[in-house]
């Protein structure tokens, strides 16, 4: 009899649209080969084109969910996605504090990809104290990397490349064992993702921006490397095989509604563009 698949638990809001929170969470995961184990933290009244209303589930409910999931199953990885309230990510914290040991992947999503806004600036301080001490690895685009570590940056691109660094570096210093700053919100030809950890970048990979705006790619993302964790892989091999998971995913997006297009999850591995012709990566010397 072969071994079961690992299990990767998420703490993320429930999208009837299935492009993004806990519904794309269980996708990738099942799509990365391990089992998901998906805790709502809030139900949204969402659809392709954006979040119209959030509904945050009492924290007693979220810790209820997770303590009994987590006391029949064994758990490998943990993801983190919109957490629903300040009482919610408090009592997320004292769950992760009671499993060191285990990995946890954090998506700071502080608006949806349309803009509207998820977390609050409260929410967003017990971010900063409590879960980036816990958090192996955060997955900020550039815009939410730069808010969550206070640096001011009204336009954020990529030519101005030390302030995504200054924010990288101050997260680092609020506990974050890793930081993978994503360059999907940046106007740029391509789509520059770069990981740092002990204040230096481990690696920078860019990839081709594919031409329509996508709903679901973070989620997407954060869980595949939170998958990868699972399995017993390395931060930097989980992130790079979780990249490319990604990319193809959104090149194989669909659009199902009359809004954004959604990652396929699912794809079919015969692509017919070969993945190493949209991507090119730098690994800095002595890194691994």
């Amino acid at each position: 009899m072969s071994q079961p698949p690992p299990n990767v638990l998420s703490f993320a809001a429930c999208d009837p649209s299935s492009g993004a929170g806990s519904h794309a969470d269980a996708l990738t995961i099942t799509g990365m080969g391990c089992h998901p184990l998906p805790i709502v933290t809030a139900i949204t009244v969402q659809d392709t084109s954006g979040v119209k209303e959030v509904l945050p589930l009492d924290a007693q409910w979220i810790d209820r969910q997770a303590r009994i999931v987590l006391n029949d199953v064994p758990v490998h990885a943990f993801k983190l996605g919109v957490l629903g309230s300040t009482k919610a990510i408090e009592t997320i914290t004292e769950i992760l504090l009671d499993y060191p040991e285990i990995p946890v992947v954090l998506d700071p999503v502080l608006a949806s990809g349309q803009g509207d806004v998820l977390t609050s600036t409260e929410m967003i301080e017990t971010i900063r104290a409590m879960l980036l001490p816990r958090t192996t690895v955060l997955t900020p685009n550039s815009i939410e990397a730069c808010r969550l570590a206070n640096v001011n940056k009204d336009q954020s691109t990529y030519s101005d490349y030390s302030l995504l660094e200054e924010s990288a570096y101050r997260l680092l210093g609020l506990g974050c064992q890793y930081v993978l700053i994503t360059g999907t919100h940046e106007d740029t030809p391509e789509v520059i993702n770069a990981l740092f950890a002990d204040n230096e970048c481990l690696r920078s990979d860019a990839w081709k921006r594919l031409p329509h705006h996508y709903h679901g790619s973070g989620c997407t993302l954060s869980s595949a490397i939170a998958a990868m964790l699972a399995t017993g892989k390395t931060v930097p091999d989980s992130v790079v095989i979780a990249q490319e998971y990604t990319w193809k995913a959104l090149a194989a997006g669909y659009q199902p509604g009359k809004g954004q297009y959604i990652p396929n999850r699912f794809f079919r591995n015969e692509e017919k563009e070969d993945i190493a012709q949209n991507m090119h990566g730098v690994q800095i010397a002595g890194k691994s």
